[in-house]
């Protein structure tokens, strides 16, 4: 499960997309000297994953690994006789920890006895699994009806979770990445850049003078990265985290390559980024004009941000995501909770925050 959101946005036609087609899966695409974008194939509805492979002296380096699946390794093990042609993989770079991006980390440093690099949350975040057994724990049961939800529609996501969830081979070490951090590899130097909100320390690799941007999930061109409230951590703020990570991300230049985990590389950084954050806006305004008339829960919000929810796995996305706007509107003082039941209740503050005012204004 890659964790992307619910949303696309059509936005083409305000991007660039210097190609029209990606490579074939399991193919690659040189995207820059020494930079190759692999399609890597994966069995949801969003079928792909853009891995990037960065040539470095004797060997290459590895940014995100695929699934821990049988067809990923049937990949991994052409592209290492065919694109590496035996040459050995030096190191693993994983942006997150998401299924899509982790899986086979393990299993790509155990075989190459090479060195694993990411930020120390995405490496912690690599042993938080969704609780096991038939029927969900207390804290998972209490935190959905707490939202609001049945308990019959609790427990249906039981066996919905058991089905999407794949094993991550984590490796024993890593060496930690942290903002600024500098990586010399194949004569081109990459700084990282951490972002938030979809994931705890989201790493992305960027180069100043080839004006390259390996941005994982963190910016993508047409659909929108989920940022969610889960049962883990029910009080989290990662909207928060989320929205200060777009600003900082304004800070690099606009005229880099972006080249994203899905979807087509393409340029207009900053215009994307100002629609990310137009879009998270408007669905803080929708939620504080839907809490005008009348305290509500969560799974009553829900349907405002997200009217077309398809089965179990919509819903519980679109709930983490609902949930994160309000935990946001909460901590800047828009919103407050009362316990009705078994439920929290959400409504609008009585200290005059009645009105969700956008964090900046966007000039693209």
């Amino acid at each position: 499960m890659s964790g992307l959101g619910l949303h696309e946005l059509e936005v083409r036609g305000s991007l660039s997309f210097p190609w029209a087609e990606p490579p074939q899966p399991g193919h690659t695409l040189e995207v820059a000297p020494g930079v190759l974008w692999l399609r890597m194939p994966l069995p949801f509805g969003l079928d792909h994953i853009n891995l990037y492979l960065l040539r470095h002296e004797h060997g290459w380096v590895v940014v995100d690994t695929g699934l821990n699946t049988p067809q990923s390794r049937e990949v991994w093990e052409t592209v290492f006789s065919e694109v590496f042609a035996g040459a050995p993989v030096l190191a693993v770079i994983v942006t997150h920890c998401h299924y899509d991006h982790s899986g086979l980390l393990g299993w790509l440093v155990d075989r190459f006895q090479c060195p694993a690099y990411m930020s120390f949350g995405e490496y912690q975040a690599l042993f938080l699994t969704p609780p096991k057994g038939d029927k969900p724990d207390w804290a998972f049961s209490q935190f959905f009806r707490r939202c609001g939800l049945q308990e019959e529609q609790v427990e249906a996501f039981r066996p919905m979770l058991s089905q999407m969830s794949y094993d991550i081979d984590a490796p024993t070490s890593f060496r930690r990445l942290r903002e600024n951090d500098r990586l010399r590899i194949g004569g081109r130097c990459w700084q990282v850049v951490i972002g938030s909100g979809h994931s705890p320390e989201h790493v992305c690799l960027y180069s100043e003078d080839d004006q390259l941007l390996i941005a994982g999930d963190q910016i993508l061109p047409r659909i929108t990265s989920s940022v969610c409230i889960t049962a883990t951590e029910p009080e989290a703020n990662p909207l928060g985290d989320w929205l200060a990570s777009l600003r900082r991300f304004r800070t690099l230049s606009d005229e880099v390559l972006v080249l994203p985990a899905h979807e087509r590389p393409f340029h207009g950084l900053h215009h994307r980024l100002g629609q990310l954050q137009q879009h998270h806006d408007a669905h803080l305004e929708a939620l504080v004009s839907a809490l005008e008339s009348k305290a509500q829960t969560v799974a009553e919000l829900c349907p405002i941000l997200f009217p077309r929810i398809r089965g179990s796995f919509d819903l519980l996305m679109a709930m983490g995501e609902t949930l994160a706007h309000i935990n946001f509107l909460r901590d800047e003082g828009v919103l407050t909770r009362t316990l009705d039941g078994e439920a929290w209740r959400f409504s609008l503050s009585s200290s005059g925050g009645r009105t969700f005012v956008a964090a900046e204004d966007i000039h693209v």
